[in-house]
């Protein structure tokens, strides 16, 4: 790990107890706790350090956990609660591992949803194993969190149409940015149109691989934590028919999807980083002293504490219930409104910890390589991306008029 000071006690399993849990989800924990405290991995370079993690994802079998197991997978299909609990503990120890295993399952999703049997055995094992880094194309210059905005095309070529010695493909014309893993990913599922349908119903998604021709992914975003980040430029280029994946227009009801399995381990990963800044916070009250005492010994230090811990508890009931009601089938309106609820209070309520932690560390929370002011830089992209703290309001505001 990249702190330079020793980790604080293993983190509370208390609410594996909870009745969101079965007995296979506390298996897990038991397993996957040494395993995490175990790694140490050198995160100066993020995106070695990123391929690092995943290759230990992989031999270790976590990343087993973001595919079904028909192809290599854990769980006959893939478990919200699992994810949750795996990204909750991986970003209590390190926030780039949890980005690291989150993106094998965002960027497989809409394979494991709407691929061919073809197409999930030939990507989702290296997936599975480690060998094969995903990423998910939906974002654009112009089009963040107004998907209806991709202006990216996929226009579908045939031979009697001038495609030459190419044959039937569908050729790439356009921008993606803000794409993690971008220039780091082995394959990318890209959200283009292919159609003249108005809005979100002429998108489709195409698996592109890395090295396709007239794909340009050498531009990388420095941003203010560890995050491989990049820009991907399509200029004509060309993929197979066999790319497209599920019907052609039914791309924006696939990301939405994909993104409603993942959106509660997104607020299972601020869980895990808000944990980790409270243990922090109540080993630093413990040792240290001024005015004759430890910072422990005065009721505002515990009183900010008891706050903190409120705080999270709060989001945490939210993100277990709404993982809960995705793996037990519940309606998928409550099913949606219960991720957003749980992203958008979990990722604000863990800003907060963090902050309050950083303040009760005082001038040593600022100081580069102590582990809560990492923790502060890396927090904040959780209330942007996977759809920012204004979309989740949105999205229960209609809800709630919707009656």
């Amino acid at each position: 790990m990249s702190t330079s000071s020793p980790w604080p006690a293993r983190p509370d399993t208390r609410h594996s107890v909870l009745p969101f849990f079965d007995n296979s989800h506390r298996q897990l924990l038991e397993g996957l706790l040494p395993w995490t405290e175990a790694q140490q991995v050198d995160e100066r370079d993020d995106r070695a350090a990123c391929r690092e993690w995943v290759r230990r994802l992989g031999s270790a079998g976590w990343l087993r956990y973001c595919v079904p197991a028909a192809h290599g997978g854990v769980l006959p299909q893939l478990d919200s609660r699992a994810l949750v609990l795996l990204r909750e503990t991986l970003a209590y120890h390190s926030p780039l591992a949890d980005f690291a295993f989150a993106m094998q399952g965002l960027g497989s999703g809409a394979i494991t949803l709407a691929g061919s049997p073809a197409q999930q055995a030939r990507w989702l094992p290296g997936v599975a194993r480690g060998e094969k880094i995903a990423a998910f194309a939906l974002s654009e210059p112009e089009a963040g969190s107004d998907v209806a905005a991709i202006a990216t095309t996929a226009a579908e070529v045939h031979p009697d149409e001038g495609s030459g010695p190419h044959g039937h493909h569908y050729r790439l014309q356009g921008c993606k940015t803000w794409i993690s893993n971008g220039g780091l990913a082995d394959f990318y599922c890209v959200f283009a149109r292919t159609g003249d349908a108005p809005g979100s119903r002429g998108l489709s998604a195409l698996v592109v691989e890395a090295d396709a021709p007239g794909l340009d992914s050498s531009e990388h975003l420095q941003v203010m934590a560890p995050h491989p980040l990049g820009t991907l430029r399509f200029e004509g280029c060309r993929v197979g028919p066999e790319a497209l994946l599920g019907a052609a227009g039914s791309g924006f009801k696939l990301a939405m999807q994909t993104l409603d399995i993942f959106r509660p381990s997104v607020a299972g990963a601020a869980l895990g980083m808000a944990r980790r800044a409270l243990a922090e916070a109540v080993a630093h009250a413990r040792q240290r002293r001024m005015f004759g005492a430890t910072l422990a010994d005065f009721q505002l230090t515990q009183a900010r504490l008891g706050e903190m811990a409120a705080l999270i508890e709060a989001g945490a009931l939210l993100t277990y219930r709404a993982a809960w009601l995705r793996d037990t089938g519940a309606p998928q309106a409550q099913r949606t409104v219960a991720a957003a609820t749980a992203k958008m209070v979990a990722t604000e309520n863990a800003q907060k910890v963090i902050d309050m932690a950083l303040q009760m560390h005082g001038g040593l929370g600022v100081l580069v390589g102590r582990k809560v002011e990492s923790l502060y830089r890396d927090i904040r992209a959780l209330r942007i991306y996977e759809g920012a703290t204004e979309v989740q309001q949105l999205i229960i505001g209609k809800s709630l008029l919707q009656g």
